[in-house]
């Protein structure tokens, strides 16, 4: 299969490629006044980022696609991994530096650590694994950029680049951001069990071999959480006869059953990720990341072992949908306290983010200086134009982004209006984010 599609995608690459460059030339050449100073800095360095860098990024995944892949599978994924890393540190750093959002977590082990052999190297008791073992990752979707706040937690985990999760199937068509998660063994469902059920069976097989630690979220309530959303949940849950929910919405639980069916042999660990946002704080979302714009989130992160979740496929699913009732006590406190314990550990912000996009900036900008001694693009009315036309197609895609990303935006999740079906579920649904 790698070889058919290898001259698609490395095309695909190459123009983008291109389309990188150009915007990187209207960065350096473009003079605007001081009022608009603010959001010239974010474009150009948003578009470098978007357009060089992750253009480039995604064409050097698809070129050891191609090459490497049929060949070793394991040396393909290893090299994507630290390639798939320099591509999402561009967004941490947005998260980090660019925005300053404040992320404050609660780490809870439900069992000590005893020693253990994780991939080449031991885990004495009492130390910390996460970042070390595969681990199920299932979290409630509480604002925007709940993905962005995984990738901030994977990177201080050291597993950014073997970040993995549950996405529709549309996401992959989006540009480069897309792209890059099909190359990185992203799954992505149609939202149709029938259809959906094989597709994930398999590719949780196939990551069976991974080589590395891999991290893979699965966002249970299939769509971000709204008020519209939970009054539905709601009014679902009183007809059902099931506990009403106040802060999240009623779990899908057949991609969690298939998912625990499926990797109970090979991944240790199952992940319950709480979000809430403190009442002091704006909701975050990609726009005010991209206006630079701060807010504060905080995160409770309880590890489970896999080895004592129940064996039946009926108990795993109630063991799914009382985590969430818990999850809906431990919101509750957080509305009340405003936060989740005194324990709280602010994340920080890593430098390396910063490193790695001021060490992109500087060759980005120092191939264009070297292209404008060679060309005169901007120097005549058909470099302009095209230039101009470059710099709109960036500005759509970005806008794809931003709506691709909102809340009210995502498709709401399906309610039955009468009795429960398959144990209280709302729905068939498999459980990823109509819209991630």
């Amino acid at each position: 299969m790698a070889i058919p599609a290898g001259p698609v995608i490395v095309s695909m690459g190459v123009l983008f490629f291109l389309s990188g460059l150009v915007v990187n030339l209207i960065q350096v050449k473009s003079k605007l006044s001081n009022s608009m100073r603010q959001f010239v800095v974010f474009c150009c360095k948003l578009i470098a980022f978007i357009k060089g860098v992750h253009g480039k990024l995604v064409n050097l995944q698809a070129i050891c696609f191609v090459l490497v892949r049929p060949l070793s599978k394991n040396t393909y994924r290893k090299i994507n991994r630290v390639v798939a890393e320099l591509l999402w540190l561009e967004l941490v750093w947005i998260v980090d530096w660019w925005a300053g959002v404040k992320v404050v977590c609660i780490f809870v082990l439900t069992k000590p650590v005893i020693i253990s052999h994780y991939y080449n190297s031991y885990l004495a008791v009492g130390q910390n694994p996460f970042g070390k073992e595969h681990a199920l990752v299932v979290s409630n979707h509480k604002s925007d950029i709940d993905w962005l706040v995984g990738w901030v937690l994977a990177q201080r985990a050291g597993c950014l680049g073997s970040a993995l999760a549950v996405m529709k199937k549309s996401s992959k068509f989006l540009p480069v951001i897309g792209w890059s998660m099909w190359f990185s063994e992203y799954l992505f469902l149609e939202r149709s069990w029938a259809k959906d059920e094989i597709t994930l069976k398999s590719g949780l097989q196939r990551l069976k071999d991974f080589p590395l630690p891999f991290w893979l979220a699965l966002f249970v309530e299939g769509t971000r959480f709204t008020q519209a959303k939970l009054e539905a949940a709601q009014e679902y849950a009183a007809s059902a006869g099931l506990p009403v929910p106040r802060n999240v919405l009623i779990p899908r639980t057949k991609g969690f059953v298939s998912a625990v069916s499926q990797m109970r042999s090979f991944v240790p660990a199952v992940y319950e990720v709480t979000v809430a946002i403190p009442k002091s704080s704006p909701p975050p979302t990609m726009l005010r990341l991209f206006k630079g714009q701060s807010s504060v989130m905080h995160v409770h992160l309880k590890r489970h072992l896999m080895k004592d979740l129940p064996e039946t496929d009926d108990a795993v699913a109630q063991w799914c949908r009382d985590m969430f009732v818990a999850k809906d006590k431990l919101l509750d406190k957080h509305k009340v306290d405003n936060i989740f314990r005194e324990q709280e550990q602010d994340m920080g912000r890593p430098i390396k983010s910063l490193v790695v996009v001021i060490s992109w900036a500087c060759l980005l900008i120092f191939g264009a200086l070297k292209f404008f001694q060679w060309t005169s693009l901007l120097s005549t009315w058909k470099g302009m134009a095209f230039s101009a036309i470059g710099l709109a197609i960036v500005t759509f895609l970005m806008q794809i982004l931003i709506q691709f990303s909102q809340s009210e935006h995502s498709t709401p999740a399906k309610v039955a209006p009468s009795k429960p079906k398959n144990g209280g579920e709302p729905s068939s649904g498999t459980g990823q984010d109509k819209h991630k």
